[in-house]
């Protein structure tokens, strides 16, 4: 297959094409803006593979959108091009609004009409799979509000969306958009929504590499409120693994819910991450020492958790990696990659994009 990749330069995407080209027969098409958290560098270890293109364009760019598939002849499309960092949305939403909504929209009417104009065969075959958070379905119950040892709930795919943040309600609007394309027009698609995700590359101005580095830096450890939110972790390659299998192998019109199975407290990720710090990079003080508690938020969701019994039953995916073993190749990472740390946070690397990419012109 050829599959063209939207938001293949970020944290997600680029493990999506990393895993594609080292691990499939098939080819990429990465389409990337190049924003703030695009990153090619993520992505040096393919660049030079025969079966991976590159094309910097914005997915709000009509002419642009439809002269890549003119040119490139997609068999399929995976949708991962998003603004998502939630405190960013709450600063300035605007961006999210566009992208994660408009973008997607001009996505899906570009797909569309390509794919309108297929043969017989490769309509049938053609899968637009949209990539989304669990963040849509808004919070559930705390431990600390459930009474009598009853079980916590989990968000299910038939969870009802009550989206918190500018971020997250961007996110549930693209993926009502995406349905509404599948029951009006019969336009071939798949949703998926994960948990947290985390690993290698992640994006500075996220929990764990924000924790990592200013830990390394000597710099305080900011945990909003009392630290006790809960997230369930997922390991960004498993989510990879999990999101090729879904283009593959999923049925068009159905969700897929993408969980890791690793509830933690944010307090408890934090502490994990010292422990090991204080074990790898040992100092005179404990790592813990720098630990400061923040004013938590607006409408900060106090805790997600996935069913990934769909996914596993229907698709046979599973994740590999605990918590334990996936925060420990992720400090391992960003203690071993400090150039590129470095090139992404003295802003170096967005001066040399700009030498070295041109958006496309249709």
């Amino acid at each position: 297959m050829k599959i063209l990749v939207t938001g293949g330069a970020g944290f997600i995407g680029s493990a999506v094409v990393r895993h594609i080209i080292t691990s499939t027969p098939d080819s990429v098409i990465n389409v990337d803006k190049l924003t703030y958290a695009g990153n090619v560098e993520s992505l040096a270890a393919v660049s030079k593979d025969p079966r991976y293109a590159f094309v910097k364009a914005d997915i709000c760019d009509k002419a642009a959108i439809n002269a890549i598939f003119a040119e490139h002849q997609p068999d399929a499309v995976m949708h991962l091009a998003a603004e998502s960092h939630v405190d960013r949305s709450i600063t300035g939403p605007a961006d999210f609004i566009e992208t994660n909504i408009v973008g997607t929209y001009v996505l899906l009417e570009a797909a569309r009409a390509y794919w309108q104009n297929l043969d017989a065969a490769r309509k049938s075959a053609f899968r637009f799979h949209h990539i989304s958070t669990d963040e849509v379905y808004g919070d559930l119950p705390h431990p600390d509000e459930v009474k009598g040892g009853a079980p916590l709930p989990l968000f299910t795919e038939k969870t009802s969306y009550a989206p918190s943040s500018p971020y997250s309600a961007s996110k549930a609007s693209s993926d009502h958009l995406v349905r509404a394309w599948l029951r009006t027009y019969g336009f071939p698609t798949i949703v998926t929504n994960c948990s947290n995700n985390y690993g290698p590359y992640h994006f500075p101005e996220k929990l764990i590499p924000l924790v990592i580095l200013n830990a390394l830096e000597g710099k305080p450890l900011p945990v909003y409120g009392k630290g006790d939110q809960i997230r369930d972790w997922l390991y960004v390659e498993d989510h990879a693994r999990a999101l090729y299998t879904v283009v593959t192998q999923g049925k068009v019109g159905e969700t897929y819910n993408i969980g890791g199975h690793n509830e933690k407290q944010n307090l408890q990720v934090v502490e994990t991450i010292c422990d090991l710090l204080d074990e790898l990079v040992p100092k005179d003080d404990s790592y813990h020492r720098q630990i400061t508690y923040v004013k938590d938020r607006p409408g900060h969701d106090r805790r997600y958790a996935i069913d990934a019994e769909k996914i596993s039953k229907e698709l046979n995916w599973k994740p590999v990696e605990t918590f334990e073993s996936g925060i420990r190749k992720t400090v391992h990472w960003y203690l071993e990659n400090s150039q590129w740390v470095k090139n992404v946070k003295s802003g170096a690397y967005q001066a040399w994009i700009k030498q070295n990419y041109s958006e496309r012109q249709p």
